[in-house]
């Protein structure tokens, strides 16, 4: 199967959404056609560079050119929510996809599969899609509305399709998801950091970005500016951890990193409404931390795999990455949103209308639209807002701190080469 990047087409269709159900569609599509960049292009550099170090090094320097991106992202974005529709944003892949779709066959190398390739079981991708969705749900109505049934329900029901997955997995000769991948401990644990490693960013992203514009006050363009620093530090520390690892174990890399993205989510604790300067220290200080494993941890795993299952191991992290993603909004997420609820429905003015109560502890953008109509209320719900970054805060340091305990223990290995989890005969 070729394993050059096919890219975000489906971009150009988001813009011209006529309402929800079409939006949605069309970044379900966007998210298909990104999922298999970072297969194709790591099973491209696990060719390329059989060497672990220089494979950590690129690693590193596809990890940075990522997090320039992702600096540039929110520059232009804010740029162009300033003067253009909102679908705009959306437009900014497509020159980018167009300019690969012209240049990648002809620079990017083809590698051929060394045994016939077997089509994709599509009802394994059903069964995991089944498995997944209700537990997301689950744990979201859980953190929402509390010990529902049909949260438990929901959960039981994505478990009992999650084992009949993994049976069907056993039966195939081509799985979905090779199960023997993570008989290798070092595999397992850089699979569990990067699962962590998404639950907690992935929120403080976001919650950080809402606290710039509705507690601090800042436009879409200042707060692009504002989030640059922590971009910045998150490339230079996947440059730097592959120069360290090569002087230190990749455990004790890996661990400090993880500690020091632990130290930046205790400073979040400390932030107040009117401290976002404080809190742009701490995701520098946490998105430093977290680029060593993750420049790390991808090597780790593509290392301890043969190389023809590269692209296998590189879609099980970006699939355990996502799925920490998801996880992070429906708990963490869950977890602020209630903690704003409770905290602003019991600091609300006196003599605050039923309606507008509801209105305001539905969100802090519902607060926002109706804070004209009682004095204090914006103050009230913007520290609402702050107290739920703070507990999210917390609860990220307390993971990170662990998954720092887990590699240290786990990962303690010499070198950064691993043996293959599969022989070459075995597959």
């Amino acid at each position: 199967m070729p394993r050059r990047p096919c890219g975000d087409r489906p971009a150009a269709g988001l813009p011209s959404a006529t309402g929800p159900a079409m939006l949605i569609a069309a970044r379900a599509l966007l998210g298909i056609a990104g999922a298999t960049l970072m297969p194709s292009t790591m099973a491209l550099i696990r060719d390329m560079f059989p060497d672990p170090q220089r494979m950590g090094l690129a690693i590193g320097v596809w990890f940075s050119c990522f997090m320039g991106g992702m600096t540039l992202g929110p520059l232009v974005g804010g740029l162009l929510l300033e003067h253009f529709w909102w679908g705009s944003v959306f437009l900014l892949g497509v020159p980018f996809m167009v300019l690969l779709l012209v240049v990648g066959p002809l620079l990017l190398p083809e590698f051929a599969p060394e045994r016939p390739e077997h089509p994709i079981d599509l009802l394994s991708v059903a069964l995991s899609l089944a498995a997944i969705l209700p537990v997301i749900y689950g744990l979201k109505t859980l953190a929402r509305d509390g010990w529902q049934p049909v949260a438990f329900m929901a959960i039981a029901a994505g478990l009992a399709i999650g084992v009949l997955f993994v049976r069907r997995q056993h039966t195939l000769a081509e799985p979905l998801l090779d199960l023997r991948l993570f008989a290798n401990r070092t595999f397992s644990t850089a699979l569990l950091i990067g699962l962590g490693g998404g639950v907690v960013m992935a929120r403080l992203s976001l919650l950080s970005t809402l606290y710039l514009q509705n507690v601090a006050g800042l436009s879409p363009l200042s707060t692009g500016m504002w989030l640059i620093p922590q971009n910045v530090a998150m490339a230079a520390g996947s440059l730097l951890a592959p120069v360290l690892a090569r002087k230190l174990p990749a455990a004790t890399v890996t661990a400090l990193g993880l500690t020091l993205a632990g130290l930046g989510l205790l400073v979040v604790t400390q932030v107040t409404p009117g401290s976002h300067g404080l809190l742009v220290a701490a995701l520098v200080l946490a998105s430093a931390g977290i680029s060593f494993p993750m420049a790390l941890t991808m090597n780790l795993m593509l290392a301890a795999a043969p190389p023809h299952k590269a692209g296998s191991a590189a879609s099980v992290s970006e699939t355990s990455g996502e799925l920490g993603i998801a996880v992070g909004i429906a708990t963490l997420g869950s977890l602020g949103t209630v903690v704003y609820r409770s905290v602003l429905a019991a600091d609300l003015p006196a003599r605050t209308p039923a309606e507008t109560a509801e209105t305001a502890t539905s969100s802090l953008t519902g607060a926002l639209s109706v804070a004209g109509e009682i004095p204090g209320l914006l103050d009230a719900a913007r520290g609402a807002f702050t107290s739920g970054l703070n507990v999210v805060g917390a609860v990220g340091a307390v993971i990170f701190l662990a998954l720092a305990l887990t590699a240290a223990i786990t990962l303690r290995t010499p070198g950064v080469t691993r043996e293959p989890v599969l022989e070459e005969s075995s597959a």
